[in-house]
């Protein structure tokens, strides 16, 4: 057999069998240095956070992307209403009360004559800032009374504990019915303190467990070992791992708020008129539902496309990040 003349730019690597095989230079450098190369010989891949592989999920979930699309695009005409809708939404005229679609009018006019397209598109605006602000308040407060009593633990999560279980036993509706019929002010403000008053006790119960797990954890035990701070242990370590139920619940509150909000317009006790509101044209379309159907149904539906798509982005957000599901 001839002999064959060698080629530095051919390498020779090891099969599983315990033969050879030819491969160049190059090919085997690529070998070497592919995350889990052949034989498991190659550099480890770089592990995913948490964040990382929920963010990946979420992009290929198409509840998420559509629910996405519709909440950016209520964001928007709440931003800016006049893109979509010309007009002012307290012009009205009683000469075209309950009339049906139009030119300028697709959806037509309510009871008194207002343009019920402007209305709808001008009232997403109230909503969206009602459900953010809200939100974010129940979110941040209920957030740091859980996480406190559940990082300290002792008479101070007894006691928060206690006062929880108070505001709990609150008919959230009922309490709006009180505690709003006395207030003046024709600002959505009272509405959301209404809202983060009645609401954090949910989200701190959410904190606090999730903190009480987070702080079992070896790496906590190693940082206090270390000397951290309690400050330091609770910021850097604890809150980054327990924040994702708190995002998970208050990702699903924000439907409800909105849909709260809506309620107690309804009943007269949230926002009044002047003020432009889903539940304020709810209200009073109702009285004409069967001459004027249009009027209530346009903002209802509007008020249920908004709630389902908040919902439907926290189920998607909730699948992502709870490892449990995956």
């Amino acid at each position: 057999m001839p002999e064959q003349p060698f080629e530095p730019d051919r390498a020779i690597a090891g099969t599983g069998a315990g033969g050879a095989m030819d491969l160049a230079t190059s090919e085997a450098e690529t070998l070497e240095r592919t995350p889990g190369g052949p034989l498991g010989t190659g550099p480890a891949a770089k592990p995913r956070s948490l964040w990382s592989d929920a963010w990946r999920d979420l992009r290929r979930n198409p509840v998420f992307i559509i629910s996405a699309l519709v909440i950016l695009f209520l964001v928007v005409i709440s931003l800016w209403p006049s893109l979509i809708a010309s007009g002012s939404p307290l012009k009205c005229d009683l000469s075209k009360a309950q009339e049906g679609s139009q030119p300028g009018a697709p959806f037509g006019y309510d009871g008194q004559g207002c343009n019920v397209y402007t209305r709808t598109v001008y009232g997403a605006r109230t909503s969206v800032t009602v459900g953010v602000c809200a939100t974010l308040g129940v979110a941040l407060f209920g957030s740091v009374l859980g996480g406190l009593a559940g990082f300290f633990g002792g008479g101070w999560d007894a006691i928060l504990s206690r006062i929880t279980d108070v505001f709990f036993a609150i008919p959230v509706v009922l309490g709006g019915l009180v505690l709003l019929s006395v207030v003046t002010s024709n600002t959505v403000w009272p509405v959301i303190g209404f809202m983060v008053l009645l609401g954090w006790p949910q989200i701190s119960r959410i904190a606090r467990g999730s903190v009480i797990t987070a702080k079992q954890n070896d790496y906590v035990q190693a940082a206090r070992a270390l000397g951290a701070s309690n400050a330091r242990i609770l910021l850097r370590h604890i809150a980054p791992n327990a924040v994702a139920p708190v995002i998970v619940v208050a990702t699903i509150a924000l439907g409800t708020y909105i849909a709260l909000e809506a309620t107690l317009s309804y009943l007269g006790v949230g926002l009044k008129p002047p003020s432009v509101s889903w539940g304020i044209d709810i209200s009073a379309a109702s009285p004409y539902i069967r001459n004027a159907p249009h009027a209530l149904l346009w903002p209802s539906g509007a008020l249920a496309l908004t709630v389902l798509a908040f919902i439907m982005l926290g189920d998607a957000v909730r699948d992502a990040l709870d490892p449990k599901l995956r």
